[in-house]
């Protein structure tokens, strides 16, 4: 059984005992969080696909930890004119592990 879920304006297709990193939540290391944004479950019986999601359905997780990305180096430099501009950016994300899918 899986189930496909939104957050962050990404999509992400779970599992039970799945551990993935999502956008960052407000939620603490240790706390529950439950997406309510479920688009599809799929199981032993028929799919079932949401307009845009599933009434009642949720998908409940634990926090594992809260974190930064590698560095992601800008640079922008135009050839002649002595212009260089560097930048660096690391994406906040926070690791869950998905506990159940209720459908």
């Amino acid at each position: 059984m899986y189930a496909i879920i939104e957050t962050g304006g990404k999509q992400f297709k779970v599992s039970e005992g799945d551990t993935i990193s999502v956008e960052k939540l407000n939620a603490s290391v240790g706390e529950n969080f439950i997406f309510e944004k479920v688009l599809a479950i799929v199981g032993e019986d028929e799919p079932v696909f949401g307009t845009p999601t599933i009434d009642g359905a949720t998908v409940d997780a634990s926090v594992l930890a809260n974190g930064k990305a590698k560095k992601v180096i800008i640079y922008k430099y135009k050839s002649k004119k002595g212009y260089h501009k560097k930048k660096g950016h690391r994406q906040p994300f926070t690791q869950v592990r998905i506990n159940k899918i209720n459908a």
